[in-house]
């Protein structure tokens, strides 16, 4: 059942959702949070399926805020509230409301939001474009207990990610943080089976992923080793390496379904490594609430302190910062043509002492004999 409502407030969009319950039979509210989706309206449709897919899981409200852009000054000046109420089989398990913010009360969403909170309930934000650079200070962000961005969906990845640890605060996540947990799952498994030491990382992924580089931070994070990134074709992940004392420990996955896991002294074996939709993420990140440590430690580690060759993108990067960002290389030593150059005219030589050199007591090369060439064979 859907309900179109024009130039509307928030008392009306709240009488609506009573409304659409009676009408369909069920007129108790049994869901566990409410989801406030911030996106546009080219990203409005993608997702809304993802969060009605996780709302068979998590039955929530959701809130989808959609700003939209006036064109003329006019237009901009005066406020309107367009909503679209969704109840039964139109919202998934829950309901939905699709608010479309026109002018001036677009600056304001947080003001329309806060009335149409579900009482008693978690509360999560989840910017599917365009997030903001400190979601814990932004307007919507603070109603949220959890605050969910995805780095995948920025210009600039790596330079999101570094964004992310400034201005991390806990209840902050990323869906590029739930894509790893497969990976981050067979790699522990992997190390529990053999005992040995790891010696050194290498994480193999394609260009402009975010993942790879998070999955990288938390490897070296964990392990205290050097971890070194390299570019591939991808799809997005595929492989990790683990140097260790007992021989390397592999898992590669080529075509973004299937991996192959070798462990030393063990028969190599096919592990499902399948590349999630959306909602599976979405629907992960929602399962908990409460702050998540290991990413923060991951996050703060620093995409800088990997090694390896950086990527296009992350020169382009660097070149954006400056040249001061930049490791500083220490002087080459000069080499030693230039080291015996004699003096130069200006600067006078120093008479040799007939007694020799008064620091070692050992003579000058001027008052050393020839030496006398041997004959040759």
């Amino acid at each position: 059942m859907k309900i179109d409502l024009t130039d509307t407030t928030a008392s009306k969009i709240n009488k609506a959702l009573v409304k659409g319950r009676r009408a369909i039979g069920t007129p108790a509210v049994g869901m566990v949070l409410t989801l406030v989706i911030v996106t546009d309206e080219e990203n409005a449709y993608d997702a809304l399926r993802a969060a009605n897919d996780a709302s068979r899981e998590h039955p929530s409200r959701t809130l989808v805020v959609i700003k939209r852009v006036s064109r003329s000054p006019r237009d901009r000046t005066k406020s309107r509230l367009d909503a679209e109420v969704r109840v039964g089989a139109d919202a998934g398990t829950g309901e939905t409301v699709v608010l479309r913010l026109y002018g001036e009360v677009s600056d304001h969403a947080q003001s329309v939001v806060l009335p149409l909170l579900l009482p008693d309930a978690p509360v999560v934000v989840w910017w599917s474009v365009d997030a903001p650079r400190d979601p814990a200070g932004d307007p919507l962000g603070a109603l949220g207990q959890r605050r969910v961005t995805d780095s995948y969906a920025a210009e600039k990845p790596v330079h999101e990610l570094r964004s992310r640890a400034e201005s991390y605060e806990p209840g902050d996540t990323d869906l590029a943080w739930a894509r790893i947990t497969p990976w981050r799952s067979m790699l522990a498994a992997a190390l529990d089976q053999i005992d040995c030491e790891v010696v050194s990382v290498e994480v193999a992924g394609e260009e402009s992923n975010p993942s790879v580089e998070l999955l990288a931070m938390w490897l070296a994070d964990r392990l205290h080793v050097h971890v070194r990134r390299a570019v591939s074709a991808g799809p997005g992940l595929t492989q990790v390496r683990l140097e260790t004392t007992g021989g390397p420990i592999t898992l590669h996955r080529s075509d973004g379904a299937m991996a192959t896991l070798a462990l030393p002294g063990q028969p190599d074996r096919a592990v499902a490594l399948k590349r999630r939709e959306t909602s599976e993420l979405l629907a992960e990140e929602l399962r908990r609430l409460d702050p998540d440590d290991t990413y923060a430690s991951a996050l703060r580690f620093g995409v800088d302190r990997l090694g390896g060759i950086p990527s296009a993108t992350q020169r382009a990067d660097v070149s954006a910062r400056g040249p001061e960002s930049l490791p500083v290389r220490q002087k080459a030593p000069e080499s030693s043509a230039e080291s015996a150059a004699p003096a130069k005219a200006s600067e006078p030589a120093l008479p040799a002492s007939p007694a020799g050199d008064a620091d070692t007591g050992r003579p000058t090369p001027a008052q050393m004999p020839p030496v006398k060439k041997a004959d040759s064979p």
